[in-house]
């Protein structure tokens, strides 16, 4: 989904990211901030346990193109747990800058993108100059906060296959694209990642895309998942249907539709 945050530039961002929140002059000022640097997949922007010196704007490389970056972190057993995806227009690494604290989780490019290292004293000046992005900024880590606190919930009251419908919906509905009802998540994820925002095993995971997969709202590729069918998916989670799609249903329907009166 693609918002109103347009830079001078013409640049546009997706809905939800901090970029998209700012108005059109803070939003180039914070893009230009730091240049930026190219980050091939499987690059590390940051590490957990480091000291946070920057934060990183993460933008799409090539334009046009989708920015995305995993944030994980490790247990002190070796287990890597997921906790969520950053897509172009989001930033990275603000909580260490702002608490002046380390890294809490490590995170990494799933594609090409540009990542703008902001020093944290200059990121933080930015912010004083403009109240309104701190304000944006607070919206943005209560999303983060509130997208957490679902993700417990679900944990708690559903099993995993709802699970991971839920999360596969929300990301589409943050990072994907859609078209009538289908659409493509605009995030590479292996099954184990999927399952792992949810807290469920790798064998919990595929069994539950497996039989998401055998009620045809899905079909999957290699670390890819195509929506087939995004009104039966929200159903099977439990979530209220989107207005824009059930609309295209109805269209549709009535397009075929033979009356007997005229």
């Amino acid at each position: 989904m693609v918002s109103n945050g347009v830079g001078r530039a013409g640049r546009r961002w997706p809905d939800g990211t901090l970029m998209a929140r700012l108005d059109p002059q803070a939003a180039d000022e914070l893009l230009h901030l730091a240049g930026g640097r190219i980050y091939a997949p499987g690059a590390v922007l940051m590490r957990q346990g480091a000291e946070g010196t920057h934060v990183y704007l993460l933008e799409p490389a090539p334009r046009g193109t989708s920015a995305c970056v995993k944030v994980t972190a490790t247990s002190e057993n070796g287990i890597e747990t997921l906790f969520g995806i950053r897509a172009a227009g989001d930033i990275v690494g603000e909580i260490a800058v702002l608490d002046r604290g380390r890294r809490t989780a490590t995170v990494t490019a799933c594609s090409h993108l540009i990542g703008h290292p902001i020093p944290a004293d200059i990121f933080m000046s930015f912010l004083a100059r403009r109240p309104r992005a701190w304000h944006a900024v607070s919206l943005m880590i209560a999303d983060r906060l509130r997208w957490a606190n679902h993700r417990r919930l679900d944990l708690a009251g559903y099993d995993v296959t709802i699970q991971i419908a839920r999360v596969i919906i929300d990301i589409l509905d943050s990072y994907g694209r859609r078209s009538a009802n289908t659409g493509e998540l605009g995030v590479r994820l292996s099954q184990p990642e999927l399952g792992s925002l949810v807290g469920a095993s790798k064998e919990a995971a595929a069994k539950a895309v497996r039989r998401l997969r055998e009620l045809e709202f899905i079909e999957t590729g290699y670390r890819t998942i195509i929506v087939r069918d995004v009104a039966g998916l929200r159903a099977a989670a439990g979530l209220p249907q989107d207005p824009q799609a059930s609309l295209s249903f109805l269209v549709t329907a009535l397009s075929g539709f033979r009356w007997p009166y005229r």
